[in-house]
């Protein structure tokens, strides 16, 4: 598993930390983690629920909702409705870098704000809740009276479950015009409640009202003796572990096995599913994204099919000019190499590469001269001068004979319509 940042801006423009535990290999699917109200990304229970999944294949987002996480400060909750704003932007965020998440997971009130959003999340195909309630203002309850008759520019202070929140007028409002009901009856996504009979801060009777607001498909499932916080490892183990085969009966992919990383020496090349374009490209241990313009209809999430290949004439060209000028005692500090492609209509071939050498360091014009001269020598460079064979396979087996037809017809179509 590795973690990576995965911050984001939502349309008020602030900006929102985020984290994405990804599993070693391909992702079988993508969750989006909203944590509880006195929690943050970094909490132990989104941490450790978020990483488990990871080691499910389930790459898992976890954000910091506006008001939490922020370093040096008291914890000041910018609202319920804020909440949902922040996971339909992280959703969409997710959707823009080609990890949609399918499933999405709300601990406490981040439950509640996770029923809230899924209706406005076109990827999403399944929810968990764990120890959610039923009634959005029940955390008012747990703030005290005073909570709910804030004026304008007043606020309120608590320590809940060992935390200091600190809450404006605005949280309270929010929380008093929430109709989860109405929402449980039109998820129209499959739902899933985990709750502990012993929880102390959302009790069990919460999720009675959660069950039966919903509709099937929809699921409940007991965590025992946990607390509210999944404190004990198990218990956030044992969670993830239940969310991820539940929902591999309703997010595609989920079922099948993780695949088989790429070969050494091969690149794999895998439609995501994202967007019209966007593609995984898994090559020497690494992944990175493929995706066309906008404008001709992609995501411009990635490099574009040209751009990768520049890059590769400009890495070997780096590597090569490294090679020589070690061996040579060239006193090359660091070489760097721009690409552009361009078409140049008239011209044989109409594929053009030119090459920008940076070559930094106290070289003399001879030496200069020597690595601008060794640089065509690449054999990236002498592979696109002379050409290639492309052999193309089929697996498990080629297209039927009848097919063969369909050939021409689809080569003429892929050489007026394809992408650039």
């Amino acid at each position: 598993m590795r973690t990576e940042p995965f911050d984001f801006d939502c349309a008020d423009g602030r900006r929102v930390r985020a984290v994405l535990d990804r599993p070693d290999g391909q992702a079988r699917a993508f969750a989006l983690f909203a944590h509880c109200f006195t929690c943050g990304k970094d909490n132990l229970a989104a941490t450790r629920i978020s990483r488990a999944l990871a080691a499910e294949g389930v790459g898992t987002l976890r954000l910091d909702f506006a008001g939490i996480g922020e370093l040096g400060m008291a914890a000041m909750p910018a609202g319920f409705t804020v909440d949902v704003e922040d996971l339909v932007a992280a959703g969409a965020h997710m959707v823009a870098h080609g990890c949609a998440p399918g499933l999405l997971i709300g601990h406490s009130l981040g439950g509640a704000a996770a029923i809230a959003a899924a209706g406005r999340m076109e990827t999403i195909k399944a929810v968990a809740t764990i120890g959610a309630p039923f009634d959005v203002a029940h955390v008012l309850k747990l703030l005290g009276p005073e909570a709910e008759g804030l004026r304008h520019g007043e606020t309120h202070c608590v320590t809940l479950a060992g935390k200091a929140i600190t809450v404006g007028p605005g949280f309270a409002e929010s929380l008093k015009t929430q109709d989860q009901a109405a929402r449980l009856k039109a998820l129209k996504r499959a739902l899933l409640i985990l709750h502990s009979p012993v929880d102390q801060i959302v009790g069990i009777d919460e999720s009675t009202g959660l069950y039966l607001a919903a509709k099937h498909p929809k699921s409940f499932v007991s965590l025992d003796t946990a607390d509210h916080l999944l404190s004990k490892p198990k218990d956030a183990a044992y969670a993830a572990s239940v969310i991820a085969a539940w929902a591999s009966r309703y997010i595609d992919g989920m079922t099948t096995p993780l695949p088989v990383p790429a070969a050494d020496g091969v690149v794999r090349v895998s439609e995501t599913g994202a967007g019209k374009f966007q593609a995984r490209v898994e090559a020497g241990g690494a992944m990175l994204m493929a995706d066309e313009p906008v404008s001709v209809g992609g995501l411009a999430s990635g490099s574009m099919p040209y751009e990768l290949v520049a890059a590769g004439l400009g890495a070997c060209t780096v590597m090569t000019l490294r090679l020589y000028a070690d061996l040579k005692g060239i006193p090359l500090e660091r070489g760097s190499v721009e690409v552009r492609h361009e078409k140049r209509s008239g011209e044989t071939p109409p594929d053009v590469f030119e090459r920008t050498l940076i070559l930094d360091g106290a070289l003399s014009e001879a030496q200069r001269g020597r690595l601008f001269a060794i640089a065509d020598k690449c054999p990236v460079h002498r592979t696109l001068e002379a050409g290639a064979r492309v052999i193309t396979r089929a697996t498990p087996a080629m297209a039927a004979p009848e097919e063969e037809e369909h050939f021409a017809e689809l080569q003429a179509v892929c050489e007026t319509e394809a992408p650039s």
